[in-house]
């Protein structure tokens, strides 16, 4: 397998350590938000390191950018362990994942990102090594095939993915902990922006913090991406502090409304106002009007469109709300609404 597709997170320099996760909580006293996670993971942290066990197997998921990577880290770091970092579609066979893991040591920490997307093949080859820490080679193939059964040493699988619903039952039931992000919350989105601008060496005002989480989907790595785009509209217009208004500026720039919406969500749902009277329609349909992956659509677009209400989802395709109407400035018939 290309050594492009694993990292392991030990001896790194502090340098190339801050290159790589600049922004990046490594503890549970630095994690922001998803309260309820925290607490129950700080549960089970501390009882596995008092029986002196690995972790339980960890699945995460929810929309992209909520943190399931930043929170591997961190269970990494609170367990004092490695952590091997690779993805479901660079596993590609069987000899992939194995050698994989007779290299993890006692207590190490696999993350497989987008694991929905493990290969079936590759798949069967892993519930052995979650349940019972062995594996199973056949060598010799044809009449003379015989299995050799290796022993693992005792790891913890965090999963991520942003498509629960794709994951097979069998290998879902193995992980002991199924944990669904949600989106954050505007006081918890300036309190890591804050602290990111801090890590950046950047002055920013609360009210402007407060802007760029305002626009942020409720999401910290979007909120992040902002603060560097802020950051640098600040500099150029030597402005030595952020606040409201040069957030405000900085973003409207960069096509981000007051809703927080982008170019591509505008115009997902000007789609379905304009050229589908509303919906429903089927997200295959406006991927194609869009010229867009429907995945694209279905993992990043969607989930931030349907939790604040511009958008339904029903068995006959995805619907626009009055919301959606009102946002876009579009009369129920579709039609642009005139100034009074």
């Amino acid at each position: 397998m290309a050594l492009e597709s694993i990292i392991r997170a030990e001896n790194i320099s502090e340098t190339e350590e801050r290159d790589f996760t600049s922004l990046r909580p490594r503890s549970f006293s630095d994690y922001v938000g998803q309260r309820d996670i925290i607490e129950n993971l700080k549960i089970a942290v501390q009882a596995a390191r008092e029986r002196g066990e690995p972790l339980d197997h960890l699945l995460f998921h929810g929309p992209p950018g909520l943190g399931k990577t930043t929170l591997a880290y961190v269970i990494a770091e609170e367990m004092e362990a490695d952590i091997v970092c690779t993805s479901g579609p660079a596993l590609e066979r069987p000899a992939d994942l194995v050698g994989i893991l007779t290299n993890l040591k006692k207590g190490d920490v696999l993350f497989i990102d987008e694991i929905h997307r493990l290969p079936r093949i590759v798949e069967e080859y892993i519930y052995p090594a979650m349940e019972d820490f062995q594996i199973d080679m056949v060598i010799d193939p044809g009449p003379h095939a015989r299995t050799v059964k290796l022993e693992l040493n005792h790891f913890t699988i965090v999963g991520a993915t942003t498509r629960a619903g794709l994951i097979t039952g069998p290998l879902r039931d193995r992980f002991g902990f199924s944990l669904h992000l949600e989106f954050y919350d505007v006081k918890d989105l300036r309190t890591i922006i804050s602290r990111s601008a801090g890590i950046l060496s950047t002055s920013i005002t609360e009210t402007g913090a407060g802007s760029i989480a305002f626009r942020s989907r409720g999401t910290p790595r979007i909120a992040n991406r902002l603060l560097k785009r802020v950051r640098d509209y600040a500099q150029v217009m030597r402005c030595e502090t952020i606040d409201e208004n040069t957030a405000i500026e900085a973003m409207d720039i960069n096509g981000v409304d007051e809703a927080g919406l982008d170019k591509l969500d505008r115009s997902y749902l000007t789609v379905v106002v304009k050229q589908y009277a509303g919906g429903p329609v089927g997200v295959s349909a406006i991927a194609a009007t869009l010229n867009e992956e429907r995945d694209t659509l279905i993992d990043v677009v969607e989930p931030f469109l349907l939790a604040r209400g511009f958008l339904n989802r029903t068995s006959r395709g995805r619907v626009a709300t009055a919301h959606a109407y009102r946002h876009l400035g579009f009369t129920r018939c579709g039609q642009e609404e005139l100034p009074i």
